[in-house]
This record gives structure tokens, sequence and C-alpha cells, in this order.
């Protein structure tokens, strides 16, 4: 008779959230292959997984058997920044398409409510003024994306098939990339991309060379009147630069996800900022069913001695 394989010990690491509350399903989908427990966990030597989401600095020094660690959403910014996390730890992030399309559709809501001039629209109804506002075509609405990964093509190809130019940056040359989309990389090619763009798009992911990126002389390439679309991460604004580029007129608006501060505090400007559209960190979440199926595959991987699929480079932060 053949035994059964035990299930593997998975520790809930947060925190900011409460793990089981946050994905009871993904949680229950996997709990036939995989023992989740609270941290900190009783045995941790025989931890080998962890399920985790900004755990406190010294989170993963509890755990010595420990083999990887799975992040609830694609960012890892959280996990490869963790002063803990030793050198041998895969890092895993979440893939999701349904994900990649949710970010799609935020975004192009975003574009469309700029090109249209829906805020106008908006601000006509409340003064009961009747005014008709010749929007201008698509093709006159350059488009210039930060990040160019799997939700950054996802947004390139619905963004062109509506009929919006787009170009896009990234740290290192992309070779082989379908066409249509206008490439650029590098100190020079971010230059370039942002003089040419009229709504900018931030998909980039926290490392510590895009911290702090879109700061006040970043917002100067841009040209008069362009629009920012910030669901990148909080830490990549200079929230304040932002301010006084809206101040000046020189940005004529901002659709802001990510904040460098969550929840967003409520005395802080951007709340009452009539060019500032806020949302609470909800552009696009990762599935439960995604997160459930990444845990199944790096249990598999670990138990065969494997590297994760999906797995990250913690050097590079992505």
């Amino acid at each position: 008779m053949t035994r059964p394989v035990p299930r593997m010990r998975c520790v809930l690491l947060s925190g900011t959230f409460d793990l089981r509350a946050l994905c009871p399903s993904a949680l229950d989908a996997a709990s036939d292959v995989i023992e989740f427990l609270d941290d900190p966990a009783d045995l941790p030597e025989t931890v080998r997984l962890a399920l985790a989401w900004q755990p406190a600095d010294d989170a993963l020094t509890r755990y010595p058997n420990l083999a990887a660690v799975c992040s609830v959403g694609a960012g890892v910014d959280s996990l490869v920044t963790c002063p803990s996390l030793r050198p041998d730890l895969s890092v895993v992030r979440v893939v999701d398409p349904e994900q990649a399309r949710a970010m799609s559709g935020f975004v192009l809501w975003h574009v469309i409510g700029h090109q249209r001039r829906f805020r106008t629209y908006a601000a006509n109804q409340r003064a009961r003024r009747w005014r008709y506002l010749a929007p201008p075509e698509a093709s006159a609405v350059p488009i210039g994306l930060l990040g160019y990964g799997r939700i950054g093509q996802r947004v390139a190809s619905d963004l062109m098939a509506l009929g919006f130019p787009v170009a896009a940056w990234s740290r290192t040359p992309r070779e082989g990339e379908p066409g249509g989309v206008t490439h650029h990389h590098g100190p020079a090619g971010l230059r370039a991309m942002l003089a040419g763009t009229e709504v900018l798009i931030n998909l980039l992911p926290l490392t510590q060379e895009t911290r702090g990126l879109i700061d006040a002389g970043f917002l100067r390439r841009l040209p008069r009147g362009a629009y920012l679309i910030q669901v990148g991460r909080g830490e990549h604004l200079v929230e304040e630069a932002l301010l006084d580029a809206l101040e000046t007129g020189h940005l004529s608006g901002a659709a802001l996800d990510v904040f460098a501060t969550e929840p967003l505090p409520e005395t802080h400007a951007f709340w009452e900022h009539p060019a500032v559209f806020v949302t609470p960190h909800e552009a696009c979440h990762a599935s439960e069913r995604a997160i459930a199926r990444t845990l199944r595959v790096t249990a598999e991987a670990v138990r065969a001695g494997r590297r994760p699929p999906d797995t990250v480079d913690t050097a590079r932060g992505y």
C-alpha cells in the first residue's frame, strides 16, 4: 500500500493583513497538499513554505528550513527587501492573466476619461452647464508606459486596439517584441519617451533604482498638460512634486491608485484636489484561484528539489 504524502507546512506571514481572511478560498483549495500555520508556528524547523505580504523584518529568521516564500500578488518588493530574506530562499510571485485584464481595464478607463474630458464634463454637470467639448482622436493622444512586463504588454495591446499610439520604457532593451509599440530603454530613452507622452502610465516594479523616480525633474520632462496614471507602487512617486506640477498647471491631472502611506491619511491633499482621482489600491488583484495554483506548484517544486516557477530575480527585484 502506498503511504500518503504528508502535507507541506506553510506559515502565513504578514504585518498588515490577516491572510486567512484575505484569501480563504485559496487556502482551502490548496489545503489537501499544504498545512497552513499561523506565525509563529510550532515546530518551526518543519516549515518549508511561506505565504507572505509585508512580513515583519525578522519573520524569516524563525524558520531555518524554509525553502520558498510566495507573495499573495504579482508584487514582491516587500519580500525581496525583507531584512531576514536569505540568499537561498526562492521568492515566488503570482502570475494571473485575469490580473492583467483587470489592470488594463482600469488603465483604459482613465486614458479614455482624459481623452474625452470626463472630469470637465463632471464639473459641468455640477454647474448645470451644457457645453460640448470636441475630443481629440485617439491617434493624437500619445501614451507612455513605464514598464513592459506581462501587465504592460496587455495594457499596450488594448490601447493600440483603440487607436492610441504607445511607447514603452524598460530598464534593458526589448528585442523581438511584437510590432506597434515604440520601445525605449536607459536614461536617454526615458527622456525621449517622456518628451513625447501625453498620458504616462506607471507599471514599474519597486526597486532601489525606481524608488522616488517620479520626482520634480522627471515630471518637468513631460509636455505641459500631461496626465499621470499611477498604478505601480506609491514609493515611485514624490507626492509633493506631483502636487506642485498640478498647481502650476504643468500636469492636467492624475489618477492615483497607490500611495507611499496606505491607507491614504484623511488629511492628505490628494483627497480634495480637483485634478486628482483617488482609488484605494484596487486597480487589480490576483485571484484566489491563481494564488492556490501558485502555492500548489511551488510546494510540488520544493518537494522535488526544483526551482519553483515564477521565481523572481531578487537582485533585480522582479
